[in-house]
């Protein structure tokens, strides 16, 4: 588990539980930083954040461009409360992830996407957590490296 996630506040975690469009920035071939919206569910046991997409997006050959891993960048923001996740990414075509990340975005989002045969998982490991929600003070935590 991420030390970065599992020592954020209560108030930070239940955060990333609400109902939130978030952001993913990857990094395209030229360095130029490549933001879209996406929906994000978290995990704080296994601390990782998955995005699910289709494998031709941009997103996608963002990371495999990095040679099947890159570091990403997760946000969401309401008003004041904002939280950001940052780690390592790698694209998951396996099934069962598949399915489980699909399960937690409907839980999260209240609505279950239809089945599409181009859809992956983008795994993010999370190494560093940010964020200030509920007036908390900002918060900051780096996993062991």
């Amino acid at each position: 588990m991420s030390n970065a996630i599992s020592t954020q506040p209560d108030s930070y975690l239940e955060f990333w539980n609400e109902y939130h469009l978030c952001t993913l920035t990857t990094l395209r071939p030229n360095g130029r930083p490549h933001l879209v919206p996406v929906g994000v569910t978290l995990d704080v046991d296994a601390g990782v954040a998955r995005v699910i997409t289709r494998k031709s997006s941009r997103k996608v050959a963002n990371i495999l461009a990095g040679g099947g891993e890159a570091h990403v960048a997760l946000c969401q923001v309401d008003g004041g409360r904002w939280a950001t996740l940052e780690g390592v990414a790698e694209v998951c075509t396996d099934d069962d992830v598949v399915e489980d990340a699909v399960a937690r975005y409907g839980k999260r989002y209240g609505r279950t996407p239809a089945p599409d045969p181009e859809r992956v998982v983008i795994l993010v490991s999370i190494e560093r957590a940010l964020g200030q929600t509920l007036g908390a003070r900002p918060q900051a935590a780096q996993a062991a490296a």
